[in-house]
């Protein structure tokens, strides 16, 4: 199960963990987040151990939504060592996510 991530947690869950770090930037209103929802499901069932894999609902956290800069959602920003190595904008097959967060591991 993906992690929720809100503006609280958002530093020690993201910033600061020491594996590769999935977040999917969503909301509940979104058409296509509801099509990345499952394969982000999936994403954090597989790496469980390997990475973190978490959803941030960009309506009640708009802080770090603000800060990266994510203007349409769905967006997946992958991190590692506390700085942005991959964003996806948009709906992407699931072995998009899982290439970004193979190439870390």
């Amino acid at each position: 199960m993906a992690q929720e991530i809100t503006d609280a947690t958002f530093e020690e869950v993201v910033l600061k963990s020491d594996k590769p770090v999935l977040v999917d930037f969503w909301a509940a209103w979104c058409g296509p987040c509801r099509m990345v929802g499952p394969i982000i499901e999936d994403i954090s069932s597989e790496y469980e151990g390997r990475a973190v894999v978490g959803k941030v609902d960009v309506d009640a956290n708009q802080e770090f939504a603000a800060k990266y800069g994510i203007r349409n959602i769905p967006t997946v920003l992958v991190f590692q060592n506390g700085e942005v190595v991959g964003r996806q904008v948009g709906v992407a097959q699931k072995q998009t996510y899982a290439d970004a967060i193979d190439a870390l591991l």
